[in-house]
């Protein structure tokens, strides 16, 4: 197949100080406006034109496709929708803008998805704790051109799949706004509860509430390819364990960490992330792990309190309003588990927190169904990608 550097198909765009755009305030997407899940741009900012940061400049319409020039492995990319055409983005983005008489934007929005483009700009990109790749090495990046009519079909099949994947994912999140719902209609107004330090809430053995290791406690040499699992914040990141890291130690190193380990039924806890404080139940299917420096695992007593209840109500908006004056700000906010302990948990009769933690396992058990299905269905997506574009070659 025809392979064409993307500079050769798109239009020229160009850089715009907010304050020539003749209105009072302007729609600004950043790198943090781009799911990286659902490639679409989610809350952006709306900004006075005096308040725009020096990094607002870039001129977006309509169909562009943004592609964030950083940490390209996340892969960053959304196409611009009507309601935020000719407003403003981050330099953090390279725009490309179809010359539509070429390229279709849908068929390029959906190639800077592929596997081919984002090892491609992984492997350009630069700079150890911040990599980035620049707008000339996606401008030169070469892409499948078929006929204009065969690119809009291959966009049409891949938006069909794209928008059953997208429904999937919506009935999955639809699971996590119900328990937000039956909890707060359980449990009413925590006020009434009596309140408990965090610390008495753990049991009563050496190291159940713990940090992860520090420093060389745990090298990034002694990580291994299979054996212990490595538990880490992101595994955490939506409020349920769901492991995306491919860590491991030895069992032989995971002896001498056993004061970190978890278990099912522990719950864990980011102590950085955005917001801080996300916390998620261990599963008793998974193994045993060891947790990492950022995350705080409690092994709760479960005769006071339930880990499902603990968890949900650390997620919930009044736990994170506890959480807040120990926050420490930094290159990102974070808290200590010492200053954690002595944090007070409104807690509810043991009968009604293990009523929902009932309620939990139903909904848990739907979106186990549900999430075998979401897996079909983004399998299928990533399948008709590659079809797609699977004459392209580094």
């Amino acid at each position: 197949m025809n392979l064409t550097p993307i500079r050769d198909l798109v239009q020229k765009t160009r850089q715009l100080d907010p304050k020539k755009l003749g209105v009072d305030s302007f729609t600004y997407v950043d790198i943090s406006s781009v799911d990286k899940d659902t490639k679409k741009i989610v809350e952006p900012q709306t900004l006075l034109v005096g308040d725009a940061p020096s990094r607002a400049r870039k001129e977006i319409k309509v169909n562009d496709v943004l592609v964030a020039t950083v940490r390209p492995n996340l892969n960053g990319v959304a196409i611009v929708p009507a309601p935020y055409g000719n407003q403003i983005a981050s330099t953090g983005f390279c725009i490309l803008r179809s010359d539509t008489e070429q390229l279709d934007p849908y068929y390029l929005f959906y190639f800077t998805q592929t596997d081919y483009f984002i090892s491609h700009l992984t492997e350009l990109s630069t700079g150890a704790g911040y990599p980035a790749v620049s707008d000339e090495d996606i401008l030169d990046t070469r892409i499948p051109l078929p006929p204009l009519t065969e690119q809009k079909r291959i966009a049409s099949l891949l938006a069909r799949a794209d928008r059953l994947r997208q429904l999937r994912r919506t009935a999955h999140d639809l699971g996590d706004a119900l328990l937000q719902s039956v909890f707060l209609e359980m449990f009413g107004d925590f006020n009434e509860y009596e309140k408990v330090l965090f610390d008495e809430l753990a049991l009563k053995s050496k190291n159940s509430f713990a940090n992860g290791p520090f420093g060389s406690n745990l090298l990034t040499t002694e990580l291994v390819s299979k054996g212990v699992p490595v538990l880490y914040i992101r595994d955490i990141s939506s409020g349920y364990y769901q492991r995306v890291s491919k860590a491991f130690v030895t069992p032989q190193k995971a002896k001498e960490l056993d004061s970190c380990r978890a278990d099912g039924g522990d719950v864990l806890i980011a102590k950085v992330g955005d917001p801080p404080g996300t916390a998620a139940v261990y599963p008793i299917s998974e193994p045993a792990g060891i947790i990492s420096q950022d995350v705080i695992r409690i092994k709760p007593n479960r005769e006071i309190i339930n880990p499902e209840y603990l968890a949900r109500f650390i997620n919930s908006e009044v736990g994170r309003n506890i959480l807040k004056p120990i926050l420490v700000e930094g290159t990102r906010e974070r808290f200590g588990l010492t200053p954690m302990k002595q944090l007070a948990v409104p807690l509810p009769p043991l009968s009604l927190q293990e009523e929902f933690a009932g309620v939990v396992a139903r909904v848990e058990s739907l979106r186990g169904r549900m999430g075998e299905s979401e897996r079909q269905v983004k399998g299928l997506f990533e399948s008709l990608l590659a079809e797609s574009f699977g004459g392209v070659q580094l």
